[in-house]
C-alpha cells in the first residue's frame, strides 16, 4: 500500500521533528573536556601557567602565547624558549590539517571550537620572540629562520599590498645575513622599500650590541554583524609614540619600525570570513522558512481538510527553526591579547664592559611619559660576539 501524508498521525510528526531535530543539535555539539577548576593568583605568569595546564586544549597555544610574552618581559628567557616552541610545535601540526579546524566550517560548530593558531599577526609575533631568543643564544641563522618563517605568516593577505610588509623582519634578515657572511642585499632592499618614514638605520655587521624594543597597547578582537559572524580588530590605544635609546655615549631614537595595529587591519578579508558569511545567510534563511512553515502550517491545521498537511508542514517549519538555531556563524575573538603596539630596534657598537642605558618612552610630540624610563645595563663580554637586549615598556 503506498505511503501518504493521509496515514501520519500528529504524534508521529512530531516523534519524527524531535528525531530530526535532535540529530541536528548532536551533530553540531562537539563536547570537550571543560576547564578544570583553578584558583587565580594575579600572577600573569603563574596564572598563564596554570591555564596551560587546566584550561582547554583548544585554548592551550594561545595561552603559550600571552605566558610567553610575560615571561620575555621578565627575563625568563628559558621558560619563554619552552613555551614558544611547544606552542610553535603545536601551529606546525594544525597547519598539515587539524579535525577541530575543518569542523569549524561547518555549519553547526563554532568557529571558536576549533584549536587557536591565531591571526596572521600573532603567529608572526610567535616567531619574531622566538627569533629573538635565539640570537640571544648566539644562534643568529637560526633566528633568521624565524624571521623569515615570521614573514611567511603575513604572505596570504587578502589586498596583496599588504602582504609579507614587516620591515623589521626583513630587516633583521638582512642583518644576520651579513653577520653570517652572506650578501644583505635583497632582503635590505625589501626593508627599505617597505619603510614609510623615516628608513631603516645603515646596515652594520659589526654592531656588536643589539637592542630589540617594543612598545604600546595591540590590536583585540571583536564581533559584529547580525550573528556576530563579522571579525574585526580594534587598534590598542597608546600614549607611546616613540622611544629613545641612551647607552653610553651613544643616544639612538628609536621610532616604530612596524605597527601591529596597523598589521592586524589592513590584511583585508579571511577565507573564514566567508564561511562565516554563508553560515549567517544559512541560519537567517532557515530561520525565515521556519517562521513562515509554521505560521501556514498553524492556518491549515485549523480546517479538517487540511490538517495533516497543516500539520506536515508545522512540523517542517519546526525543524527549519531547530537547525537555525543549531547554526553557529559567531566568529572566533579569542586573542593574543598582551602583544605591543610598535616594534623597534636598534644596533650599536660599544667596547666589552658595562654600560649604563636606558629607554625612555615618548608621547605625542616627542615628550617623555612619566615613570616609563626604563633603566638596565648592558654587559657586553666580546667585541664579536653579540650581545642582545630585549626591552619592553611592560618590562617587570
Amino acid at each position: 500500500m503506498p505511503c501518504s501524508s493521509a496515514g501520519v498521525g500528529p504524534r508521529a510528526l512530531w516523534l519524527l521533528v524531535s528525531a530530526l531535530g535532535a540529530g541536528a543539535l548532536l551533530g553540531g555539539c562537539a563536547t570537550s573536556p571543560p576547564a578544570k577548576a583553578w584558583a587565580r593568583t594575579g600572577d600573569p605568569l603563574a596564572d598563564g601557567l596554570a591555564a596551560i595546564a587546566n584550561e582547554p586544549a583548544r585554548d592551550r597555544v594561545l595561552w603559550q602565547y600571552r605566558t610567553a610574552a610575560v615571561a620575555m618581559r621578565r627575563g625568563q628567557f628559558a621558560q619563554a624558549k619552552a613555551l614558544l616552541d611547544d606552542a610553535l610545535l603545536t601551529l606546525g601540526g594544525i597547519s598539515a590539517g587539524d579535525k577541530s579546524a575543518r569542523q569549524a566550517r561547518s555549519y553547526f560548530h563554532r568557529e571558536a571550537k576549533k584549536a587557536f593558531r591565531g591571526e596572521p599577526y600573532e603567529r608572526v609575533m610567535a616567531y619574531y620572540y622566538r627569533g629573538i631568543l635565539y640570537w640571544i643564544d648566539g644562534e643568529p641563522d637560526n633566528a633568521r629562520a624565524c624571521f623569515r618563517s615570521a614573514q611567511l605568516q603575513d604572505s596570504d593577505a587578502e589586498n596583496k599590498q599588504y602582504a609579507s610588509d614587516y620591515l623589521l623582519l626583513d630587516y633583521l634578515e638582512a642583518l644576520a645575513t651579513a653577520k653570517l657572511g652572506g650578501d644583505p642585499t635583497d632582503a635590505l632592499k625589501r626593508a627599505q622599500a617597505l619603510a614609510k618614514l623615516p628608513q631603516p638605520p645603515a646596515l652594520d655587521a659589526g654592531a656588536n650590541v643589539l637592542v630589540f624594543v617594543e612598545y604600546g597597547n595591540g590590536p583585540t578582537k571583536y564581533a559584529t554583524g547580525e550573528y556576530h559572524e563579522q571579525l574585526r580588530f580594534r587598534p590598542g590605544v597608546s600614549v607611546h609614540q616613540s622611544a629613545v635609546l641612551k647607552a653610553g655615549d651613544q643616544t639612538v631614537e628609536l621610532a616604530p619600525s612596524d605597527d601591529l595595529n596597523f598589521q592586524a587591519t589592513t590584511r583585508g578579508g579571511r577565507v573564514m570570513d566567508h564561511i562565516l558569511g554563508n553560515k549567517a545567510v544559512f541560519k537567517s534563511a532557515t530561520d525565515s522558512v521556519g517562521d513562515a512553515a509554521l505560521v501556514s502550517g498553524a492556518i491549515l491545521a485549523g480546517d479538517h481538510d487540511t490538517r495533516d498537511v497543516g500539520l506536515g508542514l508545522a512540523a517542517a517549519g519546526l525543524l527549519s527553526k531547530i537547525v537555525s538555531a543549531a547554526t553557529t556563524p559567531a566568529a572566533d575573538v579569542r586573542c593574543w591579547d598582551n602583544l605591543p603596539q610598535y616594534l623597534s630596534f636598534a644596533a650599536l657598537r660599544l667596547p666589552v664592559g658595562a654600560y649604563p642605558a636606558t629607554v625612555e618612552f615618548r608621547g605625542q610630540g616627542g615628550s617623555p611619559i612619566a615613570n616609563l624610563t626604563k633603566s638596565f645595563t648592558i654587559n657586553v663580554t666580546s667585541a664579536t660576539a653579540d650581545t642582545v637586549v630585549f626591552v619592553s615598556d611592560k618590562n617587570q
